[in-house]
């Protein structure tokens, strides 16, 4: 009997990471930093420094499309989508809020920031609602919504219910700290300390919650989060970028959309994490994250995970399909295929 207990937990974990990577390729070469990503018409689209966004075709990958926004070299970490149009706003002041048209890629400055410590963060669109998060005004985090597909922004007003801390603000690392269904949104932050702050009315009222994370400095905190909006399975996690091995108290679920947050995986990560994703479908089951140095695989809720690659200069995935993944950052766009 003592015998065959190890060997049935070797099975289950046998079972539980059996996926293997089947391919690894990279279909765009450049000199761009690139945050942030979406998937549309088969096509993966980007933005990223030097103004620069476009897309490469992922049935043709010879086919591909590269524009300037502007001609000041603007650094983009945000992009969201709707049914015809792009949004992404550049992260320093002054800061642009873009709208381009997907069949034209005509694009329109709609807003414009020009408070001198303007700092954005992530940028979320759920049908005609959108939400951009950026760094704090005094406060409170900047926050502005739309409802009418960026046709005009919201700043909501500062409020006791989501003050934040001193030394505490939000990372502008995947694009992935706000995310938003309907007229439900969550977002995150980092730093001295985390929080998860999430309204359901469009910001009408919007409450805050401790997260119990590794915090203590600025490069500290939660770096990403990502829901399934119907099991209410949700995931945070992050670390410290200073001390990329560094893995304790980086990753965290809720089962309960947000109401409360249990560490997961605690010294037994990959570390450093700037992006994770839950595989569409599996409600929270199946989980890709990727981080500076490496990219990583749950298939157990975020319970435990397994290093399934050492690619390095990784900042943002997503998932195209049930086994293929895309992953940008330095200079590169590569994709993934997984085998079952």
């Amino acid at each position: 009997m003592k015998k065959t207990i190890p060997l049935l937990l070797l099975f289950l974990g046998i079972l539980t990471f059996s996926q293997q990577v089947e391919s690894f390729k990279t279909i765009l070469n450049d000199k761009i930093s690139i945050r942030a990503l979406q998937i549309y018409d088969n096509k993966v689209w980007y933005s990223g420094t030097d103004s620069k966004f476009g897309f490469v075709d992922l049935e043709n990958i010879e086919n591909q499309k590269q524009i300037k926004l502007s001609s000041q070299k603007l650094q983009f970490r945000t992009l969201a989508q709707d049914k015809k149009h792009f949004y992404a706003i550049n992260i320093e002041s002054p800061a642009y809020f873009f709208k381009i048209d997907k069949k034209s890629l005509k694009y329109q400055v709609v807003h414009t920031d020009t408070a001198k410590n303007a700092f954005y963060d992530a940028l979320s669109f759920s049908g005609k609602n959108g939400i951009a998060l950026g760094d704090p005004y005094g406060k409170c985090m900047n926050i502005l919504i739309t409802r009418n597909s960026g046709k005009s922004w919201k700043t909501l007003p500062c409020g006791k219910s989501f003050e934040i801390g001193e030394g505490e603000a939000a990372f502008a690392a995947s694009n992935t700290n706000v995310f938003i269904h309907n007229e439900e949104f969550w977002f995150v932050t980092g730093g001295k300390k985390s929080r998860q702050f999430y309204s359901n009315k469009m910001g009408e009222k919007l409450y805050g919650k401790e997260v119990n994370f590794v915090n203590g400095s600025s490069s500290t905190g939660i770096y990403s989060l990502d829901m399934d909006p119907v099991s209410r399975f949700g995931i945070v996690a992050g670390g410290d970028y200073t001390k990329q091995d560094a893995n304790v108290n980086n990753i965290a679920t809720t089962n309960n959309g947000g109401e409360s947050w249990q560490i997961q995986a605690s010294g037994e990560n990959a570390g450093y994490t700037t992006c994770v994703k839950i595989k569409p479908g599996s409600q929270g089951k199946e989980i890709i994250s990727v981080g500076d140095q490496h990219i990583s695989y749950s298939s157990d809720f975020g319970k435990t995970w397994k290093k399934i690659s050492d690619e390095k200069g990784f900042f943002v995935c997503q998932w195209i399909d049930s086994n293929t993944i895309v992953f940008a950052g330095k200079d590169r766009i590569s994709f993934m295929k997984l085998k079952f």
